[in-house]
């Protein structure tokens, strides 16, 4: 343990005495009232925690995801943050993508590379890419059977990025594919 976290530590316990030390002293022949609503208090807290860590598993699952139409015509609605996300599948794993029309290719991180069977680790990394957050060195790799809805390539381009990323970008490369359309809160691809 660094310092820093040996203080903070420090703290805590302090903290843990003088609430302690208030509630001996305030429910002092009243303990019984005291534990039950250490209880309530403690129950409610575990529930807040709990909804927090859920909400963005919720989210997905609330939010509409991406329709296709039986004319192949795909729409994909704004998320929250303002991004469109698509998921393309790739030799049969799926993968969330954000559609980046300021990106030239489609841009795996490094997690959703490992996912579909590639070691970043082991890649050779002889491109460079300018980013937001600077250069980065790329990587690049093949993808088999990448499919969305209707439509599928049987190989198709791709860069592991050697940077940080939380997210895999779809870049023009893939989206030149369609013809994209922005209307109102809609990304819409066709073919």
């Amino acid at each position: 343990m660094d310092g820093d976290t040996t203080a903070r530590l420090f703290y805590l316990l302090l903290l843990l005495v003088a609430v302690g030390g208030y509630v001996m002293v305030e429910y002092r022949k009243r303990m019984g009232q005291a534990l039950r609503s250490f209880a309530a208090w403690g129950l409610i807290f575990v529930g807040v925690i709990a909804g927090y860590g859920l909400w963005n598993d919720l989210r997905t699952e609330i939010a509409p995801r991406q329709m296709i139409s039986q004319e192949g015509i795909i729409e994909i609605p704004r998320a929250p943050d303002g991004h469109y996300y698509l998921t393309l599948t790739i030799g049969g794993t799926p993968v969330q993508f954000m559609a980046d029309t300021g990106a030239t290719n489609m841009v795996l991180a490094a997690a959703d590379a490992r996912r579909l069977g590639l070691d970043p680790e082991t890649l050779v990394y002889i491109g460079r890419a300018q980013t937001a957050n600077g250069m980065v060195a790329t990587a690049r790799v093949e993808l088999q059977d990448v499919v969305l809805g209707p439509y599928q390539e049987q190989v198709f381009p791709a860069w592991v990025n050697q940077g940080e990323m939380d997210q895999s970008l779809l870049g023009m490369d893939y989206l030149s594919l369609y013809r994209v359309e922005i209307a109102r809160d809609r990304m819409i691809l066709r073919r």
